[in-house]
């Protein structure tokens, strides 16, 4: 994708956080409360996220005595994550950072124990950028680590709307977003096992999306 598109997409993003300090609300999302019932099951602790925006999620893992590594490109959304932590007295389980996922992941092999991404999987990365970063998330997970990840998939009403960006990409309001096929979601199984697939809606619109959940072998 364009250089210069991706800094502006960066800057669009940027722009919401900066300006709406809770853009997706203070409830923790369905994906989130889903994938915290699975990791304590199967009594992992040590839980990476990833694009985790202003904290909603992030602050619901911690509450429930996750240990939780968090990491967004958006600067003041990380910062809004940081104060939450103290504010709720969290920062002990909590540590939040600025970084783009398309670098390697700043973490030892086997670092955590599971990890989660809420629609970070179709934001304005190509597939072979996708299928990079799922690698990584591979690495830093201990064997039988999970990593649950939900995308918005080709049911969605946005799908073949707007602007297209090439591949599956389409931009609307000025968000790009990377939709997903039960197919392209296959491409995502190097070094894991498919648990499952789960579609389900989210907001007004409704997005429609699917829940995956892998894991490591």
């Amino acid at each position: 994708m364009d250089k210069k598109l991706l800094i502006k997409q960066s800057q669009h993003w940027e722009e919401n956080f900066s300006s709406k300090p809770e853009m997706f609300g203070r409830e923790p999302s369905v994906a989130a409360i889903s994938a915290a019932k699975i990791f304590k099951e199967n009594n992992l602790e040590r839980i990476l996220e990833l694009g985790s925006g202003q904290g909603r999620d992030t602050l619901f893992f911690a509450k429930n005595g996750f240990n939780i590594e968090a990491l967004d490109y958006s600067a003041s959304a990380v910062k809004d994550i940081i104060n939450k932590s103290k504010e709720y007295k969290l920062d002990n389980s909590l540590n939040a950072k600025i970084f783009d996922v398309r670098k390697k992941l700043p973490y030892e092999n086997e670092t955590f124990d599971g990890c989660f991404s809420h629609m970070l999987y179709c934001m304005a990365f190509s597939i072979d950028e996708i299928e990079k970063l799922n690698n990584e998330v591979n690495r830093v997970l201990k064997k039988g680590g999970i990593n649950i990840f939900t995308v918005r998939n080709t049911s969605d009403g946005d799908y073949n709307n707007g602007t297209h960006r090439g591949e599956d990409l389409y931009e609307n309001d000025g968000f790009i977003v990377h939709f997903f096929s039960e197919d392209k979601i296959k491409r995502l199984l190097s070094g894991f096992e498919l648990i499952d697939i789960n579609s389900f809606n989210e907001g007004k619109f409704p997005r429609k999306l699917y829940k995956v959940t892998l894991i490591k072998i």
